[in-house]
């Protein structure tokens, strides 16, 4: 089979099964661990954005160019337009500044409501820094990702 043919599968069938299967994952709870940390994307630095629970079940991630309030937002916002990802009681992340000029803009915008807390505590992100060293692993492994897309655009056909 050719590799287009089942990227065109791909786009047919993934939101049908995303709509399908959806309601069977099971639920993330609502205290959540953010941090972001670097990998190198043909040869240039990016910045892989990751929410995680209080169990380590990964949320959502996003990969950005830059890392600054603009894209911590954009990251937040992706998290919470899936369904399944409620409201958090609680967010837990390090000592990066663009975090709280992302979550005071949400709340004044009305996104996020005010009753949500903020946590600024390192050693509370103890289970999402730990996993960055598997994330890491791993692009080492495959030589570093070899393209980088943003989500919405169709990515490039796999090259061989």
């Amino acid at each position: 089979m050719d590799a287009s043919c089942i990227w065109r599968w791909v786009q047919a069938y993934a939101p049908e099964l995303t709509k399908r299967c959806r309601h069977h994952l099971k639920s993330t709870n609502k205290s959540y661990r953010v941090d972001e940390t670097y990998i190198k994307v043909k040869g240039q630095v990016k910045y892989l954005y990751r929410a995680v629970d209080s169990t380590g079940q990964t949320i959502d991630f996003l990969l950005t160019a830059k890392r600054d309030a603009a894209a911590a937002k954009r990251f937040f916002l992706r998290v919470w337009s899936c369904s399944a990802n409620p409201i958090p009681r609680v967010i837990n992340v390090d000592k990066n500044p663009a975090y709280p000029a992302a979550i005071h803009a949400l709340k004044h915008q009305g996104v996020l409501p005010q009753r949500v807390r903020l946590r600024q505590c390192k050693f509370l992100n103890n289970v999402i820094e730990q996993d960055h060293r598997t994330v890491k692993k791993r692009t080492w492994l495959a030589k570093g990702t070899t393209t980088f897309t943003v989500p919405g655009e169709r990515s490039p056909a796999l090259k061989r």
